[in-house]
């Protein structure tokens, strides 16, 4: 407890949180190192799952081999880089440690969104004549949008946690005031600095969860099946057929339901239109 108060008192205390070694300072610097990290992460990992999993091609030997990345500690190869010509480069050993920390997630929940798309759907677009690059952008990549922002919103948290560890290498970052309380043997400011680590991830978490929600290209589909859900099973988009048998006109000219089977494929062209 005597910690928690301490590091309290640190924590509202004005002249911590001015100057260039206080707080507001650190987290500007922490925020633009793992900003500059992720977004080079984006880039190389992004691009190379999307296309591997649009072809179906090489994409399990490329996962593989960025999860070996998983089993080298990040620590590690910051001090690697550190004590190679790199060391003298500024913060060039932390990003890349860092980068190489946040590709595995991205390329591995990228990949898989894609390739767990709705193949029937996609097999419909594909019959109505759209080129690769319009398959892509408007079928693959909304329908595996909610697992390429799960490896997005995974890999910034573990960024930005870690990111502490560029203070170890000389970096800024909310890290410095971690390392500074360890040389002062003032548990209080360790404490404080570790709080402030462990709120800013919090926040970042809940910021790309509703960054995740607006930008959701499915959304409007998914709030119309709730809708339909709840109407119940004799209320679907269209209007009621005569007799209230619960079929609309044209599945009742057909003699069968939406739901029978053989009808998927009309299903398919709605979601279809949704997406484009």
């Amino acid at each position: 407890m005597d910690a928690i108060t301490g590091a309290w008192q640190w924590l509202t205390t004005a002249a911590n949180w001015a100057g260039e070694k206080g707080v507001w300072h650190r987290l500007g610097e922490h925020v633009q190192l793992s900003a500059v990290c992720l977004a080079l992460a984006c880039l190389m990992a992004l691009p190379v799952a999307l296309w591997l999993g649009h072809i179906g091609k090489g994409g399990a030997l490329a996962v593989n081999l960025s999860n070996v990345g998983r089993a080298v500690p990040t620590f590690a190869v910051l001090v690697l880089l550190t004590l190679s010509p790199l060391g003298t480069q500024g913060d060039w050993p932390t990003v890349i440690a860092l980068v190489l920390f946040a590709v595995p997630p991205l390329l591995t929940n990228a990949y898989l969104g894609m390739r767990e798309a709705d193949r029937d759907v996609v097999e419909a677009a594909r019959g109505m004549g759209m080129s690769g690059p319009q398959l892509l952008l408007r079928v693959e990549i909304p329908l595996a949008y909610p697992l390429i922002m799960t490896g997005i919103r995974s890999a910034t948290v573990q960024v930005v946690a870690t990111a502490t560890l560029a203070a170890l290498a000389g970096g800024g970052g909310l890290g410095r005031i971690i390392t500074a309380g360890f040389g002062n043997y003032d548990t209080a400011q360790v404490v404080a600095g570790a709080l402030l680590v462990a709120v800013l991830a919090l926040v970042v978490e809940g910021a790309l969860v509703l960054v995740d929600r607006f930008f959701d290209p499915m959304r409007g589909r998914r709030r119309g099946r709730r809708t339909a859900r709840e109407a119940g099973p004799g209320a679907g988009p269209g209007e009621v057929g005569p007799g209230g048998s619960g079929r609309s006109d044209a599945s009742a000219g057909s003699g069968r339901s939406p739901g029978a089977p053989g009808s998927g494929g009309d299903d398919d062209v709605v979601a279809l239109g949704k997406l484009a």
